[in-house]
């Protein structure tokens, strides 16, 4: 049977110290050296500034880069979807059908671009602010079309990228140290 008692030290009667060795080391901080990393000089905290230098110096990590305050966040829909909820716009009178054509402004509805995937099954007329080129190829196949302020280039895109990222490749490359001969000893 289990022994329910408690042990009788538990409560450390008559014990000065209370586990704590001599009493002056349960006084305060002193006997840690400080609170937390304080006084830990070179082996803990301190070497913030090691790190800190891939941002340029003495700053924050948290305050690197630039948030735009009025945001770039795109909102997006598939062409193959808009097709698909067609009727429904037309039904809740966010679109409208005009000489067998779905008429749909998305600027109206949210939607900054109109992406490429999936199929279009009805004649569409568009109005879009950004449209990818796969997306204007289907609607237009359909018997549809598009009127975008911008239609995505994807090589021109992908060409930017590319120039993009060799710049910054030969603006992070880094000259190679000079081997310098060690002089020698006159004797």
């Amino acid at each position: 049977m289990v022994n329910r008692t408690r042990k009788k030290n538990t409560r450390m009667r008559g014990s000065k110290t209370h586990g704590y060795g001599s009493m002056k080391k349960h006084r305060g901080a002193g006997h840690r050296g400080g609170r937390g990393n304080a006084g830990s000089g070179k082996r803990a905290d301190s070497k913030k500034p090691t790190f800190w230098k891939a941002w340029g110096g003495d700053k924050d990590p948290a305050k690197k880069g630039f948030h735009s305050i009025t945001g770039t966040t795109q909102y997006t829909m598939n062409v193959g979807h808009l097709s698909s909820i067609a009727d429904r716009l037309v039904e809740e009178r966010k679109a409208a059908v005009t000489q067998g054509a779905y008429v749909i402004n998305l600027r109206e509805l949210g939607v900054t671009k109109l992406l490429g995937a999936g199929k279009v099954v009805k004649k569409l007329k568009i109005t879009v602010p950004i449209i990818a080129p796969a997306a204007k190829e289907k609607i237009e196949a359909a018997g549809g079309s598009v009127d975008a302020a911008v239609v995505v280039d994807k090589d021109a895109v992908k060409v930017a990228r590319e120039a993009r990222a060799a710049e910054f490749r030969a603006a992070k490359k880094k000259t190679p140290p000079q081997i310098v001969p060690a002089k020698k000893k006159e004797e």
